[in-house]
């Protein structure tokens, strides 16, 4: 059926599966190296603390079986070879079938670390990289030209991530409508990059002609993406520009790079593509049958998008086949930090002498200018920034986390940049205090040497020892 492929997209397809390997890759990575201070059986979260109280059905994971932490290390290591050898073309060497199955194990696998991950995988991204990583599987290889039905459905996640986006923006704060959320953004945002201080002190102007080009790109460039070409190329490239934009002015995971992935759906991209037989039957039945399933559990994400109640990244179904998705429904105004200090004074004192820990990506010493991470997510820096909005999204891992502190524990203090105390000597006391934080100007730059500038606001957690510790933040 010559309907059913798609060969003029054949580079496009190429560059796509291996931009997702490469997305893979790194949250595989980020597992690997972050998960036993934040799930394992010892972590601030364990693991087999959640599988005891959720079931299997509500959250299908290989964990539900077995737990150990030498296990989940195999699965994220797991995931990283496999990921390595999509990213090296080895699906292109394997028959179609098996081109399909190995698309699948990332999936599987990841699938099984996030529906385990609890808060620290609460971000959208996740499940945008299970839904686009599941779709991909169906993409095909270098036996198949690219069916059309799997771009239009990666080009129908792309349209809800932006266009979703777009309207809790546009639903939400007024600074969007008013054409200021710049104003505070750059600022504000959770993990500002080395670029974010120069965007904050772009000209007012200027963050207006910003803002009002992401309404254009966001609500309605994204109807453009089912238009015949060059006109769904234009639009497609057009996001791929914004969404270097925004890679340029902050870190954000891999949320921009997977955005970018899904675009070269529509991207047709010039290339001859090689001369194959027609796709086999069995593959245009299970193609066209996983269209069927995905477009039937999109009702609830399109009855999501155009309630006037809507929600921001949310999974309708345990397997994260499709989602909805959005960011920055509302902009804070003013930036808060929590800084956390330890002492090894027997009776804490404000004279004390208080060392503070120092995190990898959120801001600390107003000296410090911050670095770029992304696609690399430093998830324990990320949940700092929702515990300086209110301690409620602190929840039970603050406390935790302070008696990890207490306690020297090594791969806790593997997550931070650096801890003020030596490994044999743990501080006798850890306090956690709210600091406002803004950008200086050009002149105070100049003359400091200073990013930041903050301010003490209040105490957020009191002098506490190992044995308070598990009781948690205080408001």
């Amino acid at each position: 059926m010559d309907w059913f492929t798609a060969p003029d997209y054949w580079l496009s397809r190429l560059v796509l599966q291996r931009g997702l390997a490469g997305v893979y890759l790194v949250a595989f990575l980020v597992a690997a190296l972050q998960f036993r201070p934040l799930l394992g059986e010892h972590g601030i979260l364990p693991v087999p603390r959640f599988t005891a109280r959720v079931p299997f059905r509500r959250a299908p994971s290989l964990f539900h079986l077995r737990y150990s932490d030498r296990l989940f290390a195999a699965v994220a290591w797991a995931g990283c070879a496999v990921s390595a050898a999509l990213l090296a073309g080895v699906d292109s060497a394997l028959p179609l079938w098996g081109g399909i199955l190995l698309w699948l194990v990332p999936w599987a696998l990841y699938l099984s670390v996030v529906n385990v991950g609890q808060t620290w995988y609460s971000f959208g991204w996740e499940s945008l990289l299970l839904e686009t990583g599941f779709l991909a599987a169906f993409l095909g290889n270098d036996e198949v030209a690219p069916p059309v039905v799997v771009l239009f459905l990666l080009r129908w996640i792309l349209f809800r991530v932006e266009f979703g986006a777009g309207l809790i923006k546009i639903r939400g704060d007024a600074c969007w409508r008013k054409l200021t959320c710049l104003d505070y953004h750059h600022e504000t945002q959770p993990m500002p990059g080395p670029l974010s201080w120069f965007f904050h002190h772009l000209p007012k102007p200027l963050h207006r002609v910003e803002v009002a080009a992401n309404h254009l790109t966001q609500l309605v460039v994204p109807f453009l993406l089912f238009t015949p070409q060059p006109v769904a190329s234009a639009a497609a490239a057009l996001m791929i520009v914004t969404q270097l934009w925004l890679v340029l002015s902050g870190n954000f995971a891999w949320l921009n790079w997977i955005a970018i992935v899904l675009a070269l759906s529509a991207l047709r991209l010039p290339a001859t593509a090689p001369s194959v037989p027609p796709a086999p039957l069995w593959y245009e039945v299970l193609v066209l049958a996983v269209a069927a399933l995905l477009l039937f559990l999109s009702y609830h994400p399109v009855v999501n998008m155009i309630s006037r109640r809507q929600v921001m990244n949310r999974s309708f179904d345990p397997l994260h086949l499709v989602n909805t998705y959005g960011a920055f429904g509302s902009v804070s105004r003013v930036r808060y930090e929590v800084v956390i200090e330890g002492t090894l004074d027997d009776a804490p004192r404000e004279d004390s002498e208080w060392r503070e820990y120092e995190f990898r990506g959120k801001p600390g010493d107003p000296r410090h200018w911050p670095r770029p991470f992304a696609p690399y997510h430093l998830r324990l820096d990320w949940l700092m920034w929702f515990a300086a909005l209110s301690p409620g999204y602190a929840g039970d891992w603050f406390g935790r986390l302070v008696e990890r502190l207490l306690e020297n524990d090594r791969d806790t203090l593997r997550l931070l940049r650096r801890s003020p105390f030596p490994r044999d000597t743990p501080p006798r006391f850890v306090r956690a205090r709210l600091f406002r934080y803004r950008y200086t100007t050009w002149r105070e730059l100049r003359a400091t040497g200073a990013c930041w500038e903050r301010t003490f606001v209040r105490e957020y957690l009191p002098p506490t020892r190992l044995a308070r510790a598990a009781h948690g933040s205080r408001g």
